[in-house]
């Protein structure tokens, strides 16, 4: 089995860029590509396939539970991660009811980031 691949969507350029210098250090992980929004993502999604979609849920022309609600319709196989500094309850459920694997909140240990990737 090889390398998770990874499809990063953030609108902060600087967090999109840490994370894909970092997470491959870290795990067996392929940062495959990169979205600025939630239609990019959606697009990104389908042309590049990737195994794993790390989420951000605030951003602009389409938000991350529409985005990866949009994914997952279309790539159930695909597992979508929320990467969010709003992890507060209400923001848990939105994501859950959207069909989200998981939700991580931005600060956490970045081990933990890789675990929720690689779905441990």
């Amino acid at each position: 089995m090889g390398a998770t691949r990874l499809l990063i969507v953030d609108d902060n350029p600087q967090v999109r860029r840490d994370l894909a210098a970092l997470l491959p250090m870290l795990g067996d992980i392929e940062v495959v590509g990169e979205a600025a929004d939630g239609a990019q993502a959606v697009r990104q999604a389908t042309a590049l396939l990737p195994d794993v979609v790390l989420l951000d849920l605030v951003m602009p022309r389409m938000d991350g539970c529409e985005a990866g609600r949009r994914i997952k319709a279309d790539h159930p196989a695909v597992r979508v991660v929320v990467l969010t500094a709003y992890g507060s309850p209400a923001t848990r459920q939105l994501a859950q009811a959207a069909g989200l694997d998981d939700l991580i909140e931005k600060g956490a240990p970045v081990a933990e980031i890789v675990r929720a990737i690689q779905g441990l």
